[in-house]
């Protein structure tokens, strides 16, 4: 370190800019008063025009001989020197307007008495006078204004003064006399052996503060290795208790997924958990483009920082969470690690339930083909041989028959319909891949434009026999918009609502129900109603104001277990 400023060149500084202050506010006042040297001869001057107007009226009114001569005086008065000294840049602008506003009369005036117009004299003179009393006026407060402007002066320069030399005393005071006191209390300290003695002021750049840095290193050397070690306990204890929190955080965050059913409270909880040990203090998980759940409040002042959720090579969304701590990614990488494991373990178990669910579903399939189906098949048969057997003059046997054959085709194509169903598959854990591939299966059977908009978060908050209501229910309506409605669109939207309901709208263009009464021998209505009852939702069926039919389905999200509740 180097001295940069010694003591005696700060001293010699204040005491320059102390002088330099004296001067320059000393000579400001001097050249402000010889300023003011004329300023009485321009009063007396002005005062005097007042007395050669009304002379000049008088020479008027007498047609004296005296007048022109008066009347150049008048003018030498007007334009003398020091009244044209008026016209500088430093006069106050009303005291040249007052000054202009003499010119301009005076020649209106010399016009006329050189034309001897007596009477126009006598009217306008005291108008002309006013206007000389208010320049007189200007002028004084002109000559007033400068000599205030002289005592301001003064003690603005006084002032100065007065704070240079508190500020080179207290200066004087901060770099010479108090760092010499700490080095005498430090001094005495180390003389006593003790090496806690108050800080020096090393950040002097003068003699002093070379001196104090010189006396810490001194002083420093002695403790440095104790220093040194207290650090590195210090930070071994730290490291050891960030090392205890964070696994801690992992242990509860993996516990939290030893669970038979892995659901959305599971990964509530494990932002919870992080949440609880400060890891974060805002977390927020997304899957997807329309489901994400989050613990805790965003603060603006924080960055967002992000991690994907992904588990062999499969990407299933983005950890999103906010700070105050600086190293805390390594943390949050092993729990996105075990956010996309619990995720990748939920789609395996939803796939598992599937299945189970669609071979329970194809074995009640195959039942009913091999046994009512083949039976009904065989009652077709033989209505048509009866129907041969039985002569066509029997018109009441024919009736019976035609009866019976209605009913028997419509129980054969209920089954059918009922098979197909039943044979519907959710070959994913995701409702609206489902729902694109059943409506694409159904696009074949009719020249209408089916469209979907599906923004329902189904993969983590419905189970599969939710999944397969919603797909079934969905289904049976397109199926009847196709047969029944005429329509040249369809579209299916499913949306989550404000209060976090789920709400499902098929809405065609043809031309409307009629009755949302079932009709006789017909059971999709009744059975649309009752697989919304298992969702704990309803089912709307109605004719909406631009024509053809809306069918909705509104149902809560699925709630968690008691036992995962707590």
């Amino acid at each position: 370190m180097t001295v940069k400023r010694p003591v005696s060149a700060s001293l010699a500084s204040a005491f320059f800019y102390i002088v330099l202050l004296s001067l320059l506010s000393t000579g400001v006042a001097l050249v402000t008063l010889a300023s003011s040297l004329r300023d009485a001869e321009a009063v007396n001057i002005a005062g005097s025009l007042r007395m050669q107007s009304y002379r000049l009226g008088y020479d008027l009114a007498r047609q004296a001989p005296e007048l022109d001569a008066h009347r150049h005086a008048y003018a030498r008065s007007l334009y003398s020197p020091v009244l044209q000294q008026l016209n500088r840049w430093y006069v106050p602008a009303s005291v040249g307007r007052r000054y202009a506003q003499l010119q301009t009369g005076w020649r209106e005036m010399d016009s006329r008495l050189a034309h001897r117009d007596v009477n126009w004299y006598q009217s306008n003179i005291e108008r002309y006078v006013d206007n000389i009393d208010q320049f007189v006026l200007a002028l004084q407060r002109y000559s007033e204004r400068k000599m205030l402007l002289v005592v301001g002066i003064s003690l603005l320069g006084a002032l100065g003064i007065f704070a240079l030399v508190w500020f080179t005393l207290r200066r004087i005071r901060q770099q010479v006399v108090s760092p010499l006191g700490q080095l005498r209390v430090a001094s005495q300290n180390i003389q006593q052996g003790r090496f806690n003695y108050p800080p020096l002021n090393t950040r002097l750049d003068n003699e002093l503060g070379l001196l104090a840095l010189t006396f810490d290193r001194m002083s420093g050397e002695l403790q440095k290795l104790y220093r040194t070690l207290e650090a590195q306990v210090e930070e071994k204890t730290r490291d050891l208790h960030e090392a205890h929190r964070r696994l801690e955080v992992l242990y509860q965050c993996s516990q939290a997924l030893n669970t038979s059913q892995i659901d959305v409270s599971c990964f509530r909880h494990i932002l919870r958990i992080v949440h609880d040990h400060h890891a974060a203090s805002y977390l927020e998980l997304n899957i997807g483009n329309h489901w994400s759940i989050r613990h805790g409040e965003m603060q603006a002042e924080l960055p967002v920082k992000m991690l994907p959720v992904a588990m062999q090579e499969t990407t299933f969304g983005e950890l999103r969470w906010q700070s105050a701590q600086g190293d805390d990614r390594q943390l949050l990488h092993s729990v996105a690690i075990i956010l996309g494991r619990g995720l990748y373990f939920n789609q395996a178990q939803k796939h598992h339930q599937q299945l189970i669910l669609m071979e329970e579903r194809a074995t009640i399939a195959r039942e009913l083909h091999d046994s009512l189906a083949q039976v009904l098949s065989y009652l077709r048969i033989q209505l048509a041989l009866l129907k041969r057997a039985v002569p066509e003059d029997n018109a009441p046997a024919q009736a019976i028959i035609s009866d019976f054959s209605r009913a028997l085709n419509d129980a054969y194509r209920q089954l059918r319909e009922l098979l197909a169903t039943f044979r519907l598959s959710l070959s994913r854990s995701d409702l609206p891949a489902a729902l694109k591939e059943a409506l694409a299966n159904l696009q074949g059977q009719t020249g209408a434009s089916l469209q979907l908009d599906c923004r329902l978060p189904a993969a983590l908050t419905l189970d599969a026999q939710q999944q397969i209501n919603v797909l079934q229910i969905v289904r049976e309506a397109v199926v009847n918009a196709i047969k029944h409605a005429e329509a040249t669109l369809i579209t299916v939207s499913c949306v989550t609502d404000p209060d976090g309901d789920y709400s499902v709208y098929i809405r065609d263009n043809g031309k409307g129900i009629g009755s949302t009464e079932e009709p006789p021998g017909h059971y999709g209505l009744n059975i649309m109603r009752e697989r919304a009852g298992r969702l704990q939702g309803r089912l709307e069926i109605s004719s909406p104001a631009g024509g053809g039919t809306l069918v909705q389905l509104r149902f809560p999200a699925a709630p968690a277990r008691p036992a995962e509740q707590a």
